[in-house]
């Protein structure tokens, strides 16, 4: 994506998580990007490849994000922890509206981008659990793709299930307490006593 193109996107992801898709028309768009619509059409065709655009520019942050931690050699633990830091920074941002819409008025969209977040959520886990048992960190008696499957498959269901609000779906305890329910289910005594100290360390930043 051109930086030009990258700068727009930005402005539409925040009028998208602000109103949601559908109460924004191109007309008002193009008025609150401050260009005419024909301008606008010449960076994009209609409204679905608009959506598609914000989809994509999300993906690139979230690869940036993933590049970026590699990057700092983190073990199977503080990578969870970091990925951890960034769903609460997503979630602050979130706007159900956005993803009602996509869904509803944007379906073809909506479901490929579903599919391909599970796909990419279950290969994160599988390849985190393979480092965190090579790190001897995790149980080495951990099935890695059925513990892999059963993580995407936990996550997929609790976002589709009426059993849970919305308001505790919203609750950064809620994602907290997913979060150290599959690292104390999957880390042997080595990686309980690093997931401890790391979040203790964690806690001092923040009161800091």
């Amino acid at each position: 994506m051109n930086q030009e193109l990258r700068k727009l996107t930005e402005k539409v992801r925040s009028l998208f998580t602000k109103y949601g898709i559908k109460s924004m028309t191109m007309d008002d768009i193009a008025r609150e990007l401050g260009m005419s619509k024909k301008t606008l059409y010449q960076y994009i065709k209609n409204k679905d490849e608009l959506v598609l655009s914000v989809i994509k520019l999300i993906e690139e942050e979230h690869e940036e994000f993933f590049k970026e931690m590699q990057s700092k050699k983190l073990n199977a633990i503080q990578s969870l922890i970091c990925v951890n830091k960034l769903l609460h920074r997503m979630f602050k941002e979130y706007n159900p509206s956005f993803e009602f819409d996509m869904k509803k008025y944007h379906p073809e969209i909506y479901h490929a981008v579903k599919k391909q977040a599970m796909d990419k959520m279950y290969n994160a886990v599988l390849s985190n659990i393979k480092q965190g048992k090579a790190e001897g960190l995790y149980r080495e008696n951990l099935d890695d793709v059925l513990i892999a499957k059963l993580y995407a498959s936990r996550i997929k269901t609790l976002n589709e299930s009426d059993l849970i609000t919305l308001e505790e779906k919203m609750n950064p305890e809620f994602k907290n307490q997913i979060f150290e329910y599959h690292i104390r289910g999957i880390a042997n005594k080595e990686g309980i006593k690093q997931f401890e100290e790391s979040l203790k360390e964690l806690n001092n930043q923040n009161d800091g």
